[in-house]
């Protein structure tokens, strides 16, 4: 068999700008789904994007940092399905439902990062979370202003850890039982827990 003359061999592209950004940041994520916080270096993820550390070090002056951003895009790039049925309640269920389904291995490595990230750099995980969305609004909050539009509720009036609840408690289950959220457990936290919280907020009480 005759080899192709390497010499016409086509030299693979040399990669740029976000497109390169973009292939560190998810062998940093792969990094994290392998081997952890603790095992993953900064000289690790240039091996499994192909390129040297220094590139790394251009745009992040260490792990943690780099860890943050891969958690950001991570997010970023699976984003949940968003219902929109015309019903609050009936679109907290969906919702709950997809995120738990959607999330729970995203949920797992970052909660195992959490420790990490304290150790190395004293965040705790309230820090995460606002260095992840910033002052962004709630991947839920679409949901809540359509609720608002029909009248369901009163965002000027709920207050913020009201809105968090639902998924405050989901979030929880799927850490303590490494495994989604049941049906039973998240009908119960919309229907008993959400729910009766939400009706004292609605327009119709202001």
């Amino acid at each position: 068999m005759t080899r192709p003359n390497a010499a016409l061999a086509k030299p693979r592209a040399r990669r740029r700008g976000d497109e390169l950004e973009r292939a560190l940041l998810d062998a940093a994520w792969a990094e994290l789904e392998e081997v952890g916080f603790a095992k993953l270096t900064m000289e690790s993820v240039a091996s499994r994007a192909k390129t040297g550390v220094a590139v790394l070090y251009r745009r992040w002056a260490n792990k943690d940092d780099l860890v943050l951003a891969a958690i950001r895009y991570y997010g970023q790039q699976h984003p949940v399905a968003m219902p929109d049925t015309g019903s609050l309640r009936e679109d907290l269920r969906i919702l709950l439902r997809n995120v738990s389904n959607a999330r729970l291995g995203f949920v797992a490595i970052t909660t195992a990062t959490f420790a990490g990230l304290h150790d190395s750099a004293g965040l705790a995980p309230r820090d995460i979370r606002l260095s992840v969305i910033g002052g962004t609004p709630m991947r839920s909050h679409p949901i809540f202003l359509h609720a608002a539009e029909r009248g369901e509720i009163d965002l000027e009036r709920i207050p913020q850890d009201v809105l968090e609840l639902p998924f405050q408690l989901m979030r929880h289950d799927m850490i303590m039982n490494l495994a989604p959220a049941t049906d039973e457990r998240l009908r119960s936290i919309v229907d008993d827990i959400a729910w009766p919280l939400f009706q004292r907020y609605g327009q119709s009480h202001s």
